[in-house]
C-alpha cells in the first residue's frame, strides 16, 4: 500500500482528529489510535475507500452513526480499550468486516442481531461486562476465532454449535456453568479455553470433536473431580487436556 493510501497519527494527545483528514478521500488504511479522543467526526464518511481502522486506546463513549457507511471497511476496526459502554449499533452494517476488536470496554451486551456481520472472521470481546450471547451469534458461519474471556457470561446458547468454521472459543474467567451438547458440533475447533469458569461437569459430545488439540479446564471444580469420560476420550486420541 502507497503512503498517499496510509495514514498513521499515533501518540499525539488529539482531543478530535483533525479536519483535513477528512478529506483524504483515497485513504485506505487509518491509524488514530493512543491519543485522547472522545468523538470521532460523521465526516469520516467520506473515506470511502477504507479497508482498516484503528481508534483503539482513546476515550470514546460511541461511535458515528456514519461509521456504518463504510462499506469497503473489511480487513479489521480496532475499538479496544475505550470507554464504550454499549456494542456500536452502526458496526452491524459493516457487512464485509472480517476482525472486530472491542476488548477492554464496558459492553455489558451484545445486540440481538449481531448474527448480521457475516463477514466476521475474528471477534474478540474479552475485558467487557457481557452476561449472556444472543442466539443470532449462531449466523457468524464464518467466525473462526470468539475471544470473551474475562467477562460475566452464566451460560452459552445453544446456536454456538452453528459456528461451524470455528477454530478457537476461549471463555476463561467468565462464570459459565454448564456447556451445551450442541458444542460436539464444533467439528472444526482446535483450542478449547474454559479455565476459571464454574463448571461442573462436561457434555459427553465434546469427547468426539475430531480436530480438537487442546483443552483447559484449569481453576474450575473439575480439576479437583475425577476426568469425565469425555476427557479420557480426548486424552486417548492425543488431545492436551490441562485439568
Amino acid at each position: 500500500m502507497s503512503d498517499s493510501r496510509r495514514l498513521v497519527i499515533r501518540f499525539e494527545q488529539l482531543t478530535e482528529i483533525p479536519e483535513w483528514v477528512w478529506d483524504r478521500t483515497e485513504l485506505e488504511f487509518l491509524c488514530v489510535s493512543d491519543n485522547k479522543l472522545a468523538a470521532v467526526s460523521p465526516r469520516i464518511a467520506r473515506l470511502t475507500a477504507l479497508r482498516a481502522l484503528d481508534i483503539a486506546h482513546n476515550a470514546l463513549e460511541s461511535v458515528p452513526e456514519a461509521l456504518g457507511d463504510l462499506e469497503e471497511l473489511s480487513d479489521y476496526l480496532y475499538l479496544s480499550d475505550n470507554r464504550l459502554t454499549r456494542f456500536p449499533e452502526p458496526l452491524l452494517r459493516l457487512a464485509k468486516l472480517r476482525y472486530l476488536g472491542l476488548t477492554h470496554n464496558e459492553i455489558d451486551a451484545l445486540p440481538v442481531n449481531v448474527g448480521a456481520m457475516a463477514g466476521l472472521v475474528e471477534l474478540r470481546l474479552y475485558n467487557n461486562r457481557l452476561t449472556g450471547l444472543p442466539d443470532s451469534i449462531g449466523r457468524l458461519r464464518a467466525l473462526r476465532e470468539l475471544h470473551l474471556s474475562d467477562n460475566r457470561l452464566s451460560s452459552l446458547p445453544s446456536s454456538i454449535g452453528d459456528l461451524e468454521a470455528l477454530r478457537i472459543l476461549d471463555l476463561r474467567n467468565n462464570q459459565v456453568r454448564d456447556i451445551p451438547e450442541c458444542i460436539g458440533a464444533l467439528h472444526n475447533l482446535l483450542y478449547l479455553d474454559l479455565r476459571a469458569n464454574a463448571i461442573t461437569a462436561l457434555p459427553d459430545t465434546i469427547g468426539g470433536l475430531p480436530g480438537l488439540q487442546k483443552l483447559d479446564l484449569r481453576w474450575t471444580p473439575l480439576s479437583t473431580m475425577t476426568p469425565p469420560r469425555a476427557v479420557e476420550e480426548l486424552r486417548r486420541r492425543g488431545c492436551v487436556v490441562l485439568m
